[in-house]
């Protein structure tokens, strides 16, 4: 059973624990009850007149707060219930009224807590205490035309006996059903609002959850964009020295040599490179022993001097004013110059230039990679180093040309924004 509003919130009913517990207290205030009946008993304390037979005073006694077992899981009933025997038991004069109160109040309470319909919440609430007041003004008018003459004989207040004793009992009703009601929607209002509480730490929960997930893809596309840099430019190199040293081992055993030196180094860098890159990932839920050299622009200069010793006459040329570059964006320029070798080295058919150039530029750094390979090399937009370079320089801001020269050969072209000196207006 569920609490359901306007909006469409609805709470969840009492939870088995929840229903034990109004078991134990409906029985522990019917014990109460009982045992203030045996009190008013004793003491003779009969303000609402002759009572009637002790069974009957039982029965009533028992009636009114016995429906509290189960005032959570029906609050309606419950409510109407109490209401009803209340009265019943005020009519009958029943001595034992302290508890029948108390009883009263957490039924009004409860069905202002736990109703599941909030109009009818409200509804049979106002007609409950609507009730007590009819009920209250009847009985003020047959008890005060039963007054004998004296009854006020010690009053020495400015106000009348009789209006002082109607506004005070009118006064303690208000506030008895007015507190009854208020903390019964308060109730409400406090559980509505947990719900909510829960519900945005919940989707906290989830954000956070997704955040790591995205995290961890992230962190697995970085890992496959410097796998492929390393791996692929320095696989494409020994496989070109390979190829020469097969084809020139017989004839001219130097440069065979030369060759197999190539490829050891380039075997030894790709290795360095990959235990650079496994120690930062190691490093990275602890601080690590030393400082990581991360491969930059200053490196560049290496990777045309492997595409050099690769059989290509390959030149590199630096223009303008060399200025310091973040080192994020020193390593997406040595990977786009190595991505773009690595591409002339496996896709240029004939080629024998290479062309790597920078420049320093007023607001941005300007790299240019070119070749003088024939035939067509249409971009493939699923490989895994376009990417990886479209990765890089989306990263910074950058822009990214990649297409055939108008003079034949293949042209790889990327603009990284500078960040403004403090102090200089652009």
């Amino acid at each position: 059973m569920t609490s359901e509003t306007a909006d469409g919130w609805r709470r969840p009913g009492p939870t088995p624990e929840q229903q034990r517990v109004d078991l134990y207290a409906g029985l522990a205030a019917t014990a109460l009850a009982l045992f203030s009946l045996t009190l008013a008993h004793s003491t003779g304390s009969f303000l609402l007149g002759p009572p009637p037979s002790g069974l009957e005073q039982i029965l009533w006694t028992v009636a009114v707060p016995l429906p509290l077992i189960c005032r959570r899981r029906y609050p309606t009933v419950t409510a109407l219930l109490i209401s009803a025997a209340f009265i019943g038991s005020q009519v009958r004069a029943v001595p034992e009224w302290q508890l029948s109160q108390w009883a009263l109040f957490a039924a009004i309470f409860t069905l202002g807590a736990w109703g599941r319909d909030r109009r009818l919440s409200r509804r049979v609430r106002v007609g409950v205490i609507v009730a007590m007041f009819v009920w209250l003004a009847i009985s003020y008018g047959i008890n005060l035309g039963s007054l004998p003459p004296d009854a006020f004989a010690d009053a020495v207040g400015p106000v009348p006996p009789i209006l002082a004793a109607i506004v005070t009992g009118v006064l303690i009703n208000v506030l008895f059903f007015g507190f009854a009601y208020f903390f019964g929607e308060t109730a409400w209002v406090a559980a509505r609002r947990q719900h909510e509480v829960a519900e945005q730490a919940e989707a906290l929960r989830r954000s956070q959850a997704e955040a790591r997930e995205n995290a961890v893809v992230g962190e697995r596309v970085r890992i496959a964009r410097e796998l492929h840099d390393v791996v692929a430019h320095h696989v494409s190199v020994m496989g070109v020295q390979a190829a020469a040293c097969r084809r020139v081992f017989d004839k001219d055993p130097d440069k065979a040599r030369t060759a197999l030196t190539a490829i050891e180094e380039s075997a030894r860098t790709a290795v360095d490179e990959l235990r650079r890159m496994l120690g930062v990932l190691r490093a990275r839920d602890s601080e690590p022993d030393a400082p990581q050299q991360v491969a930059g622009i200053a490196q560049v200069e290496a990777v045309v001097t492997r595409a050099r010793e690769a059989g290509l006459e390959a030149t590199l040329g630096v223009y303008g004013d060399p200025t310091p570059l973040p080192e994020s964006v020193s390593q997406a320029v040595y990977r786009v110059v190595q991505e773009a070798v690595t591409n002339v080295l496996k896709h240029a058919t004939g080629a024998r230039l290479l062309d790597v150039r920078i420049r320093y530029l007023a607001q941005e750094v300007e790299i240019e990679v070119t070749d003088d390979g024939r035939g067509s090399r249409a971009p493939n937009a699923d490989g895994l180093g376009l990417i990886g370079m479209r990765e890089r320089v989306a990263t910074h801001g950058g822009e990214l040309e990649v297409g055939p020269r108008a003079g034949g050969g293949w042209r790889v072209r990327v603009r990284f924004p500078l960040p403004v000196p403090a102090g200089r207006v652009t």
